[in-house]
């Protein structure tokens, strides 16, 4: 009990020195000061976790010293003591906000109980901030929260779906945020004290895919040195997020599918079984019935996956969640430069609503980091945008008319062109990665020009 400090404020001398005594034998550290203006002082400068509080003193009385702690440190519990009780003296005493109120003389026991309790209050309060702020340091909800519908209704389905052990797979374009939907799941479930372990299946070739999953023994293939527990197996009793799983080779398919009937695993190269108790969430930007139909995707992986699904909506269906993520991210990046500005002027938010966000969240995000990194004023200004923001066309009144595909096909275009159809340069700028890019160029069928 020692870490908790009590601060007695009383004139008398016999007063202090018996408090500071019945205290520390109770266990906490005390410090006794006989002046009021002293303890206004030792508040300001100090931690303490509760103060007793003379009503009659010299100088400064107790009410107005109460008055003073109140508007210093308004959490902190106060106790006021005095030998001139009357009804009117503890009414206003409280009213000013005592945390109790206790009468000459007393007894040690008497002010053990109440300063007891306080104390144990105090703890409980300490306790819950702490607990928030873990919760806070482990995942953040920031990202995913916004004032539209839809995302109200994914942040509700998350809820709902995180205390199951269902399999969930998490459907949107890409840059969303389907990987914080996955997290938050992972987060507010029972298995949050557990690995959380990604796989980025459309970034691996087939044969390291299924080494990265599965993972494998010395001499399984060349360069295999040593033993490799796959992400599968360093996910037991956590959750694995299989990222980008349209992406993921039929051979493969087969094998995953194995694992997810019968919850073992085997390492590549070798004899024993490994049971593995995991909890699954996928994600893809792509239209898996549609796979599917051109047997590009096995139906009964789908159905073994497809067990409760959460669809991300892009940006530019919830475009009254952009000034909240813009100015979340821009917090978010002065925080970890340490460069402050006072937000965006109210042309460059007229353009982040007017701008269609084909690489969405992720986008927004690179916007406003580089928007920040290059921005020399007050507020963020359309100078601090990047080109491709900037150079959206003003639209005309019959530009109205044009479909969302359309108004995206043309951007996307005018990106290629203006970096001279480098698909890898084009797609940082868009705020994709290259194979969505190289999926819209083909879905919009959009040729470079002949030399």
């Amino acid at each position: 009990m020692s870490r908790y400090k009590i601060l007695v404020v009383d004139d008398e001398e016999i007063m202090r020195s018996s408090l500071s005594d019945w205290l520390e034998e109770d266990g906490y550290h005390v410090l006794a000061v006989a002046d009021g203006y002293e303890a206004i002082d030792r508040i300001q400068k100090e931690d303490w976790d509760l103060a007793v509080v003379d009503l009659k003193m010299p100088k400064i009385d107790g009410l107005e010293v109460l008055k003073r702690i109140n508007k210093i440190k308004p959490h902190l519990p106060v106790v006021i003591i005095t030998a001139y009780a009357t009804v009117d003296t503890a009414v206003v005493a409280m009213k000013e906000g005592a945390a109790d109120y206790i009468v000459k003389p007393f007894n040690p026991e008497e002010i053990s109980l109440v300063i007891a309790k306080l104390v144990e209050h105090q703890a409980l309060i300490k306790e819950n901030i702490q607990l928030r702020k873990a919760l806070t340091k482990r995942f953040k909800f920031q990202d995913l929260v916004g004032k539209s519908r839809q995302m109200l209704e994914v942040i509700e389905m998350i809820k709902t779906v995180a205390p199951t052990k269902s399999t969930v797979i998490v459907r949107g374009e890409s840059g969303t945020g389907k990987e914080l939907v996955a997290r938050a799941i992972h987060e507010l479930g029972p298995r949050s004290k557990f690995p959380f372990i990604a796989a980025a299946c459309g970034a691996m070739p087939e044969t390291l895919l299924e080494a990265e999953l599965f993972g494998y023994e010395k001499g399984a293939f060349t360069g295999a040195v040593s033993r490799h527990a796959g992400r599968i197996e360093m996910a037991d009793k956590g959750t694995l997020f299989l990222d980008e799983v349209g992406d993921i080779s039929l051979k493969t398919q087969v094998d995953l599918l194995r694992f997810i009937q019968e919850r073992e695993v085997r390492r590549l190269g070798g004899k024993e079984t490994i049971k593995v108790d995991i909890r699954i969430i996928a994600a893809t930007n792509k239209n898996l019935e549609d796979m599917i139909a051109k047997e590009e995707f096995r139906d009964d992986l789908f159905y073994r996956l497809n067990v409760i699904s959460i669809h991300v909506p892009p940006l530019r269906d919830r475009k009254e969640d952009i000034p909240i993520l813009a100015e979340h991210f821009l917090e978010k990046f002065s925080l970890d430069t340490g460069k402050k500005v006072d937000g965006f002027s109210e042309h460059v938010m007229k353009m982040f609503m007017a701008y269609d966000w084909p690489g969405n969240i992720r986008q927004l995000e690179n916007t406003v980091e580089h928007a920040l990194v290059v921005a020399n004023e007050p507020k963020i200004t359309v100078k601090d945008l990047p080109p491709y923001v900037v150079a959206q066309k003003e639209l005309e009144p019959g530009d109205m008319y044009h479909s969302l595909a359309d108004l995206e096909k043309r951007h996307i275009m005018a990106v290629l062109e203006k970096h001279k159809w480098n698909v890898k340069k084009s797609a940082q700028i868009l705020g994709i990665n290259r194979v969505t890019l190289y999926n819209k160029i083909k879905r919009y069928r959009l040729k470079q020009p002949s030399k």
